[in-house]
């Protein structure tokens, strides 16, 4: 389900489109985002549907459709990212996932 990626995307940014209706849509109410990579695995395309009909929503993508975001809709808080949110958050502009998993946290 986890593979590694054909290119590195370490100390890259790159931007994610965000799908319209979900948490991570809600949270940061834009279209897409740039986000900081240091990764060099990703899903492995073929286990998305699995995923999915499992209950994962993919809800970013890279250019190339590859999952960058996922949530499980209906719990409190599961938001998974293949990028960190920390890298670009400050204390006076903090990252819309993290505000938004601190208000979970707090509910």
């Amino acid at each position: 389900m986890i593979t590694a990626l054909s290119c590195s995307l370490v100390g890259q940014r790159r931007t994610v489109t965000i799908r319209p209706g979900s948490r991570a849509a809600d949270l940061y109410r834009v279209p897409s985002a740039d986000e900081n990579f240091y990764c060099n695995y990703g899903i492995e395309p073929g286990w998305v549907s699995r995923l999915e009909a499992g209950g994962l929503s993919v809800s970013g993508v890279g250019d190339g459709g590859e999952v960058r975001i996922a949530e499980l809709p209906g719990h409190p808080f599961y938001v998974t990212t293949l990028f960190l949110p920390q890298a670009r958050s400050t204390p006076s502009a903090p990252h819309p996932l993290l505000v938004g998993f601190a208000n979970a946290a707090r509910a």
